[in-house]
């Protein structure tokens, strides 16, 4: 007769090895670039933060209601955000409002950058100390929202945002938007 702690001994790898292939087997077919957001549907985050080009301006996410916009978390020190850089320039000059949020930076640096790169922002709030990206959620730069008119968070992005991306996956939800219309899934975008 086995004693309890023998079979112990023999069960509990089998069980652990069994929760191991449950967990991991519930996430096949799932795509991992996916990071789940609790602000989608939500409004934007209570804050009061100055901009990149003047430290005075306070913005709050009153600011960011009364039309359908672009937020973009930014900073100099992200080689991904420097590669986006350019379609920001493109969907600017194109009319799309985009607002940027400079993530964990110097303000220094940011005007530098803005000043030698270009500014597609119509304003870039200044969040030295990542409050406003924890509030967000935000995993780290770059990162990518739609803001419907009310200020509630619509779709998020997650990376670098190209010409591709924005043109099969952003730009027709930010049209969806624009037009009053919801958006067909849950609002969330991977890399």
């Amino acid at each position: 007769m086995k004693t309890p702690w023998k079979i112990a001994l023999y069960a509990g790898p089998l069980l652990v090895f069994v929760a191991l292939a449950l967990l991991l087997g519930s996430r096949l077919g799932t795509d991992p670039t996916v990071l789940p957001s609790a602000r989608i549907g939500q409004p934007m985050p209570e804050f009061q933060l100055g901009t990149v080009a003047d430290p005075g301006r306070v913005v709050t996410a009153a600011d960011l209601k009364g039309q359908v916009s672009v937020l973009n978390v930014w900073a100099t020190w992200c080689i991904s955000c420097q590669v986006e850089h350019p379609v920001l320039l493109q969907m600017a000059a194109q009319g799309i409002p985009i607002i940027g949020v400079n993530y964990k930076d110097y303000r220094e640096a940011a005007q530098k950058y803005l000043e030698l790169n270009g500014d597609p922002f119509r304003f870039s709030i200044f969040d030295g100390k990542g409050d406003l990206g924890l509030d967000l959620g935000v995993y780290g730069a770059p990162e990518t929202y739609l803001v419907d008119r009310d200020g509630r968070i619509r779709y998020r992005l997650i990376g670098v945002l190209d010409e591709k991306k924005w043109e099969a996956d952003l730009k027709p939800r930010f049209e969806l938007l624009q037009q009053g219309k919801p958006l067909p899934e849950d609002g969330e975008g991977g890399a």
